[in-house]
């Protein structure tokens, strides 16, 4: 799976180079990075989507995993029996263990991809609800200004109305002043085109989900029917 990125963590060489080049001889192979028990380290280990753990010395395959978030996808490839495995399933729900038999490698590719995609998944899932969770606020954002529509045009109308009847008597103002209230007058009717704008937006997109919603009525309309 292309853009992912595999730890591949085993003190056996052989069994690194063999999956290594197992996966590079897919058509889509994931960025792999191999590491033994003694480099190994967690926090310092590179972006994973995935760790697949081999054989490693005697008494390291607990502390490996212990070293590893219990959200992490774990492909464990070495021999264990069954009450181990069931205590190491129960600390982690994502590990799935995968006997050293004759067709190991194949096997370990085929899992190992489905929890890519699942990874792939769950990250695009992830980036969405971060995107729900950013949208709303800026959703919250537009109903206040949509709320506060009225009261910043009195207070436009305000501004303009006084200002316009200073600027009709200049002879009563000092340049500076005079030079002050224009550009306020300026700025003022620049906010107002601003609010303006907003306004025929907001109107725009209600006009765009009206049409939306009736067009996804009208679909829906004949299946009922038919039902």
């Amino acid at each position: 799976m292309p853009h992912a990125n595999v730890v591949i963590l085993t003190d056996e060489s052989e069994f690194a180079r063999l999956l290594t080049a197992c996966w590079q001889a897919e058509r889509q192979a994931p960025d792999i990075t191999v590491l033994n028990s003694n480099s190994w380290r967690e926090q310092d280990a590179p972006d994973h989507d995935l760790v697949v753990v081999g054989p490693v010395r005697d008494g390291q395959i607990t502390s490996v995993l212990q070293s590893l978030d219990p959200a992490t996808a774990v492909i464990l490839c070495v021999p264990a029996n069954s009450q181990e495995l069931g205590r190491l399933r129960t600390k982690y729900p994502r590990l799935v263990h995968i006997p050293l038999r004759e067709d190991w490698a194949q096997t370990l590719l085929l899992v190992a991809g489905e929890s890519l995609r699942r990874a792939k998944a769950l990250q695009i899932a992830r980036q969405a609800e971060r995107n729900a969770a950013r949208n709303e606020n800026h959703a919250t954002l537009g109903r206040y200004m949509l709320d506060m529509k009225h009261s910043v045009n009195n207070a436009l109308t305000s501004m303009l109305g006084n200002a316009e009847l200073l600027l009709l008597e200049p002879g009563q103002l000092s340049a500076q002043s005079l030079a002050q209230i224009k550009t306020m007058h300026s700025m003022a009717l620049r906010i107002n085109e601003v609010m303006q704008r907003f306004s025929s937006l907001a109107s725009e997109m209600q006009e765009a989900e009206n049409a939306s919603q009736a067009e996804t009525e009208e679909t829906a309309t004949p299946t009922s029917r038919r039902r």
